[in-house]
């Protein structure tokens, strides 16, 4: 049978402000990418979100992003190897105290928006992330666009790399995403994303923004818990997964 691991961004809030429905995207995914503070996130979120993930059983995964709240994390930056390395290590540790005190752990690490566009094609931004990740823990899988440097540095440095899909977002003929700014990056139709969630799960392949056929083979797709009505469309998604023989479980 086919499995796929359904995975949503939580935890992207600050302070007063939420923008995502944590507690009721934990009862479809079966994993978490919690923001650690860097874009989104702080102590107080992420400690929630932990405890509330750990008592559904649901994968605690980090999600770590360049340092920058007032962009949400979607602004290129420009950050030296070494600090970059650093700040990952730390993200993934600070969430990792939460994740413990829930009585479970960060599983796996997954970059956010800019520094997960960034890291496809650069590889020395790729390359320090992945240092970053062998800093905090030498053993944790990283989750990343498939053919990615990032992916190809993780296998390379003995992370298991794991490859995503994501069903709301638009692709080119080359498998990348297309950028947000652009027409049609967004799939906002409901029915659209329920069959490209299948069609990625089944066949490992999606259209294109092109009209094309593109390979897109994933053990795991993004939910975005952002988009109005996520929570709806998530339980949407499973459903229908679900009904046509695909297994829903985490990948770590």
């Amino acid at each position: 049978m086919t499995a796929i691991d359904l995975n949503a961004d939580l935890g992207e809030g600050f302070g007063r402000w939420r923008l995502t429905d944590d507690e009721r995207l934990l009862s479809v995914v079966t994993s978490a990418n919690v923001a650690c503070g860097f874009h989104a996130g702080d102590a107080a979120t992420m400690r929630r979100v932990c405890e509330q993930a750990a008592a559904r059983g649901v994968t605690i995964g980090a999600q770590v992003s360049y340092r920058d709240l007032a962009g949400f994390g979607r602004r290129a930056m420009d950050v030296p190897p070494a600090e970059l390395a650093a700040e990952v290590a730390y993200q993934i540790g600070a969430l990792e105290v939460f994740a413990r005190a829930a009585g479970s752990r960060v599983a796996y690490v997954k970059p956010h928006g800019a520094l997960y566009n960034r890291v496809v094609h650069d590889e020395e931004q790729a390359a320090a992330v992945v240092d970053g990740v062998l800093l905090a823990d030498g053993s944790l899988p990283v989750l990343g666009l498939p053919g990615s440097r990032l992916l190809a540095r993780a296998a390379e440095a003995g992370l298991p790399p794991v490859p995503e899909a994501f069903a709301d977002r638009a692709y080119t003929d080359e498998g990348t995403l297309v950028p947000r700014d652009r027409d049609g990056a967004v799939v906002t139709d409901p029915e659209a994303v329920v069959a490209r969630s299948v069609d990625l799960a089944r066949s490992g392949s999606v259209a294109a923004s092109s009209g094309a056929r593109i390979a897109v083979r994933a053990r795991s797709l993004c939910l975005h818990g952002d988009t109005p009505g996520a929570v709806e469309l998530a339980r949407r998604v499973r459903r229908r997964l679900e009904e046509t023989g695909v297994r829903v479980e985490a990948f770590a």
